[in-house]
């Protein structure tokens, strides 16, 4: 793979770690940011071995609606976002639609899972919460049409768990299958009854090593599938390359495949990532390109 040559080689240059619409997005939004960025993908999804299993959970839930019998609404409820709990879980406040502590939840931690759910059902069944990890996972579920009920202040699976509230409702976790236990742990650890099922799976491009005409100054991590693509198919890192993650959580699982740290975004999305990246980077790159192995 070639790097860009002319004045675009002496910008920072940064590997997007993923294709499709999601890889252009940030591509377009690094460019914004005066960074040069290749994208190399590094993971793809796919459904998962069993979507009978999906759709059985998603009719489980629409079942759970529909004894819960909240009438429909024609808007989407406004942005619930709950402040930090310190104290006590709050228990799930009553709604104008009708939605209140036996309301059925569906919990989603990224964007992809949003988008499996959603291709699989033809709407969000009424009297539904939606909890999302983050506001960039909760833009992709607004720009579906579902309402959001809450995006925790600590943009993370253990911060979701802490401010989600009580509820005797039925709670649905669509997830990767290599998903952490946290969200599911955690729930259950309150006491709260959690289905989770598998909604989609994330695997590697290739096996083979990754070579690029220049090393990257910085690889941006979104995951721990990403982190662990990268220790398999680029490392040795060339001594000047960065590690950006984008979360705490990412952060730890590409310690643990063994990757350095440089950089760790303010907020789950590629977006703060990018802005951080910005934040830490030399105002120009090396003269001279490097050579190295990356992907």
């Amino acid at each position: 793979m070639t790097a860009p040559a002319g004045d675009e080689a002496r910008r920072p240059l940064v590997l997007v770690p993923r294709g499709g619409a999601w890889g252009d997005r940030v591509a377009e939004a690094a460019r914004a940011r005066g960074l040069d960025p290749v994208v190399v993908p590094l993971i793809v999804d796919a459904p998962p071995e069993d979507p009978a299993a999906l759709d059985a959970a998603l009719d489980r839930l629409a079942a759970a609606a529909g004894r819960h019998g909240a009438a429909p609404t024609d808007t989407p409820a406004p942005d619930g976002r709950s402040p930090g709990t310190s104290g006590a879980r709050p228990a799930a406040a009553a709604r104008p639609d009708g939605r209140g502590a036996d309301a059925p939840w569906l919990v989603v931690t990224s964007a992809t899972a949003v988008r499996a759910v959603a291709g699989r059902m033809a709407g969000l069944p009424a009297g539904v919460h939606v909890a999302c990890v983050g506001e960039a996972t909760a833009r992709v579920a607004r720009n579906t049409g579902w309402p959001v009920d809450l995006v925790p202040e600590d943009e993370s699976g253990a911060g979701l768990v802490a401010e989600f509230p009580v509820t005797s409702g039925h709670v649905l976790f669509p997830r990767s299958e290599i998903a952490a236990a946290t969200v599911v742990d955690g729930l259950r650890a309150a006491g709260i009854d959690v289905e989770d099922v598998v909604a989609y799976r994330t695997v590697g491009t290739g096996d083979e090593p990754v070579h690029l005409d220049r090393a990257p100054d910085v690889v941006l991590v979104t995951s721990g599938s990403v982190a662990s693509q990268v220790a398999r198919r680029m490392t040795p890192l060339d001594p000047h390359t960065r590690i950006a993650c984008i979360g705490p959580a990412t952060a730890e699982a590409a310690r643990e495949a063994g990757l350095p740290v440089h950089v760790i975004g303010r907020s789950r999305s590629a977006e703060a990532l990018l802005d951080a990246v910005v934040e830490t980077l030399p105002t120009e790159a090396p003269e001279a390109p490097r050579s190295g192995r990356s992907s």
